[in-house]
This record gives C-alpha cells, sequence and structure tokens, in this order.
C-alpha cells in the first residue's frame, strides 16, 4: 500500500517591505511521503518570498513536468519557475526556456557547495535564473515551526527575513549565488 501525502494547512501573514506586499494567504500543502519538514518549510519561504495570488505549489516532487511553486500568467504562461533543493542542470535547462524568471533555493549547505561547485559554469548562461543557497542552520530552525496547522508571520525587510510562529522566530540566512 502506498503512503499518502500529508496536508499541512498555514496561515501566512505577509509583510514585504521590499516590494512593498501586504497580505495574508491560507495555504493548504501536501507533504510528500519522501519529504522532510525541512524542505516543505523552505517550499513555504519561496512561497512567502515571492508571494502573489496567483502563485501556486504544484506536484512538485510527484511531477518530473513541474516545479514545486509556479506563477502562471491569465495566458496559461509561466512567468516564475521555483525549484527547491539541487536539481539537475538538464532540468534548470529546460525550466529556463520555459518560464521567464526560474528561482533555484538550495538548502543543506554542504552538498549544496558541491552541487553549485559543480553546476555554476553550465548554469551562468542562463539570464533568467536566479539560485539562493539557504544556510543549514536557518533551514534546520525552519522544520522546527513545521506543524499541521501554523499561524506564522514572514517579515522582509531591506533583504533581511524572517519567519515567526507565536513561540519561535527565525531569521532566515540566504545567499544569492546566481543573482
Amino acid at each position: 500500500m502506498a503512503l499518502k501525502a500529508t496536508i499541512f494547512k498555514a496561515d501566512l501573514q505577509i509583510a514585504d517591505m521590499d516590494r512593498n506586499y501586504y497580505q495574508p494567504h491560507i495555504l493548504t500543502m501536501a507533504r510528500h511521503p519522501s519529504e522532510t519538514d525541512e524542505r516543505m518549510m523552505v517550499r513555504l519561504l519561496a512561497f512567502a518570498l515571492h508571494a502573489d495570488e496567483a502563485l501556486s505549489f504544484t506536484k512538485g516532487l510527484s511531477s518530473d513536468d513541474e516545479p514545486d511553486l509556479w506563477l502562471k500568467n491569465l495566458s496559461d504562461e509561466i512567468d516564475l519557475w521555483i525549484d527547491i533543493g539541487q536539481p539537475d542542470e538538464k532540468r534548470i535547462r529546460k525550466a529556463c526556456g520555459r518560464a521567464k524568471q526560474v528561482a533555484v533555493y538550495c538548502y543543506s549547505s554542504r552538498s549544496a557547495a558541491i552541487w553549485w561547485e559543480q553546476n555554476s559554469s553550465k548554469l551562468q548562461r542562463f539570464d533568467n535564473l536566479r539560485v539562493v543557497n539557504i544556510q543549514n542552520d536557518t533551514s534546520k530552525l525552519l522544520a522546527n515551526l513545521a506543524q499541521r496547522n501554523m499561524q506564522l508571520q514572514c517579515t522582509i525587510q531591506d533583504g533581511q527575513v524572517w519567519l515567526a510562529d507565536d513561540a519561535e522566530s527565525v531569521e532566515v540566512s540566504l545567499a544569492t549565488w546566481k543573482p
């Protein structure tokens, strides 16, 4: 018998002073059986960083043809493709061909650094690609915020990001590897 996805709900209040975006989002996320809390919370963080009414979670790990999140316009074109982790160069090339903008959020510092070292020269040619690394300690702290029903606040100001619930606040350390 196959394992089913676990459903998580998040009431996410976003105050993004850098983009002048202040909105609440009620999100339902399906965590694939092979996905960790850490990866799921990085997906949630990526949503907060690019929040928009049209931004949505996709099948993610369950599909090779879809990113973890995407933003489609009214013509069904992909304006933004967001992948989490360390996708292979072929997948990124395909994404850069299909979407106007592509963002990759890496985590797990050691393996992410090795991935970037192996792929950075091949990825430099993509003008519509942005690669951001989330520090290992940060992603582990984000995992501590994971609950089946979450009440979260995300504050973004001057490039600094905080994600908090009622008990804990995490300052998110981001390093842009490819702007």
